[in-house]
């Protein structure tokens, strides 16, 4: 479900729309973030609210009625936005980062090869 909301949200920056983090990342993010600490009351809305749109997206469950939550409030809605954005950025953090290294890597590798290469001038 990551991954094919992940190239949605590809799609919609290609169109010129700001790219966030996706609803299955929140549900990801929030629900292990549940295992490690108990959640207030918002950030519980907000999970059962994401963790709902995601199973109805991809018809993975039917969520119970009871806990089901259909809306959010404006600061619960402000909430998920920033955690979204966080999402993103932290991912995009990341790939810059792999590709730094990947870099790094590159560059130490081809002047170990260099100076395997090049004969010493002086041999002590």
């Amino acid at each position: 479900a990551i991954t094919l909301e992940r190239l949605a949200e590809n799609m919609k920056a290609l169109k010129g729309e700001e790219m966030t983090g996706t609803d299955a990342e929140a549900c990801a993010y929030l629900m292990s973030a549940s295992l490690t600490a108990p959640m207030d009351h918002d950030w519980t809305n907000i999970y059962l609210y994401v963790a709902g749109k995601v199973c109805r997206q991809h018809k993975q469950a039917e969520v119970p009625e009871d806990i089901l939550v259909e809306s959010l409030d404006a600061d619960q809605m402000r909430d998920l936005a920033r955690l979204k954005a966080w999402i993103c950025k932290r991912r995009t953090d990341a790939r810059l980062e792999s590709d730094r290294a990947e870099r790094r890597q590159r560059k130490e590798e081809e002047a170990q090869r260099k100076k395997a290469e090049q004969p010493a001038l002086f041999d002590f």
